[in-house]
């Protein structure tokens, strides 16, 4: 569609040239010749052009191409599946609408071979070279090596369609008015392709500073970003022409360029915030990083806190689902379920869980079984192995059995139906130290599930953020024990009040 001034300038320039249609594309590039004969005779008959074309009410709603679309993204952008699940519209409609909606969606990039890009100041000169040329299109596209049609394109590209392409002067102009029209005309052509320069680098500067993308609306960044780009620019361009472009008041670039050149107030908390994630294990989110902090005196907000380990890009990394069975089948009767999901205790020695869990790296695969307190989550013992056999686990119950050996209290010992804690050897230990044992039901992990949790904590904080390529077996175990050591004396619980389990107990006054 062509704006109410296209067509004003089509039709006096159409009357100007004595009425020849194809002077007058040839001169504007536009439009085809019935339109031109149309807007014509409106224009006598009415001596003007209505100021937008007369449209029929749309078809569809805005509604139904937004659900169309809508459904073309979540029904993996098939539109056949699309048209046949809503009865409309029709394959070129459903493109349109998509590419109004979301232009992102239908992105592509096209490449063919032995094409050879052309630099930006070549297609520059050129259009000038089209534009104040003497001779014909032709001898200024043999001169640049291109052909005619490529060089209207870039004209085209440059200028736009309403740009005359040529500037030679009517054989009715005397010499004098020829001269000041073709000095306008390069004027405006120039000031056309600073713009278009202008254009150009900020947008590039945006895609290298703020990393947006290279289709980025200007207008609608932050007044921050348009200081930055201003600054980054300046030295190629006005100030004047660069706040204007990005609409941006000078008052307000003053001030934020202002804010730019502040120190930061919050530099010696970022290197503490980046000191604190790296010694623990990198696995501290906001809250246990506030707490932290807390203890170094240093008082700030969990928004803040949250907000500095953003910038520097201190992430936590995210839980990974990993099923390790131990279970080989009813191998004799298994007890009761004492637990029953119930996992919070008022005594130290009151609930102990314990399970089998795996850590698979190239150098081999690593086995940890640890026995865990339910009143506090302290590792009362662990043993690490590589192979998940009777020795792993027997090991592990005698170091927790040395810890009660004393006291008239025994706890229950919750586990699942793995075969290690139905072996005569266990069952042994067990009887003798007069531990109480509780099993989970037959393949239901949420029955431990507090164990669990506990092995969801190695592999999220120490072992799926690292790469363990080079690491033997003897040291990943050094490793994985130094890492339980650091669980139960220095990790911060937020549920124990920002304490780790031994710093509960002390704070109890319960001896570990």
């Amino acid at each position: 569609m062509y704006s109410y001034e296209d067509r004003v300038r089509a039709v006096k320039l159409y009357i100007k040239l004595g009425k020849r249609i194809a002077a007058t594309i040839r001169e504007l590039g536009y439009p085809t010749k019935n339109a031109l004969k149309s807007w014509h005779l409106e224009f006598e008959r009415c001596r003007d052009l209505p100021m937008r074309y007369l449209r029929s009410k749309p078809k569809y709603s805005v509604e139904q191409k937004k659900l169309a679309v809508d459904h073309y993204l979540d029904h993996g952008r098939c539109m056949t599946v699309t048209i046949k699940a809503l009865g409309y519209p029709g394959r070129d409609s459903l493109t349109t609408w998509i590419d109004d909606l979301h232009p992102d969606a239908t992105k592509r990039l096209v490449g063919r071979a032995g094409s050879v890009p052309r630099p930006a100041g070549l297609k520059r000169a050129a259009v000038i070279e089209l534009c104040t040329r003497q001779g014909s299109a032709k001898e200024v596209a043999e001169q640049m090596g291109v052909s005619r049609p490529t060089l209207y394109n870039w004209k085209n590209q440059l200028l736009g369609r309403e740009v005359p392409a040529s500037m030679k002067r009517p054989a009715d102009l005397p010499p004098e008015p020829q001269r000041a029209e073709l000095e306008r005309q390069l004027e405006s052509l120039r000031r056309d392709v600073r713009n278009l320069q202008l254009e150009h680098d900020l947008l590039k500067k945006a895609n290298e500073l703020l990393k947006k993308g290279l289709g980025v609306d200007l207008q609608l960044l932050m007044n921050r970003e348009k200081t930055l780009l201003v600054d980054a620019l300046r030295q190629t361009h006005a100030l004047p022409d660069l706040l204007a472009r990005l609409g941006l008041a000078r008052s307000s670039y003053f001030y934020h360029r202002a804010r730019l050149q502040v120190a930061d107030k919050y530099g010696d908390v970022r290197r503490t915030i980046a000191d604190i994630f790296e010694r623990n294990h990198r696995c501290y989110g906001y809250r246990r990083m506030r707490a932290s902090l807390g203890r170094q005196d240093v008082s700030i907000s969990e928004k803040v806190v949250q907000r500095l380990m953003k910038q520097e890009c201190l992430v936590v990394a995210a839980k990974r689902r990993r099923r390790y069975a131990s279970y080989i089948g009813e191998i004799g009767p298994a007890p009761e379920n004492l637990i029953d999901r119930d996992f919070r205790a008022t005594a130290p020695n009151e609930k102990w869980l314990t399970d089998i869990t795996e850590f698979q790296l190239p150098a081999g695969k690593v086995y940890l079984s640890p026995m865990v307190y339910c009143f506090d989550g302290l590792v009362v013992s662990w043993s690490i192995g590589t192979r998940p056999d009777a020795e792993l686990v027997n090991t592990m119950l005698d170091a927790a059995v040395e810890t009660v050996a004393d006291s008239k209290i025994r706890p229950i010992v919750h586990s699942d139906r793995g075969a290690h804690y139905r072996w005569p050897g266990w069952l042994e230990r067990m009887g003798d130290a007069g531990l109480i044992r509780s099993m989970s039901r037959k393949g239901c992990s949420p029955d431990n599930a507090a164990c669990e949790g506990f092995f969801g904590r190695p592999k999220t904080e120490l072992f799926y953020p690292r790469k363990w390529p080079a690491t033997t077996i003897e040291q990943f175990i050094q490793v994985l024990d130094s890492y339980i050591r650091w669980y139960n004396e220095q990790r911060i619980k937020i549920s124990l009040g920002s304490l780790s389990p031994l710093e509960y107990r002390e704070s109890l006054g319960i001896a570990a």
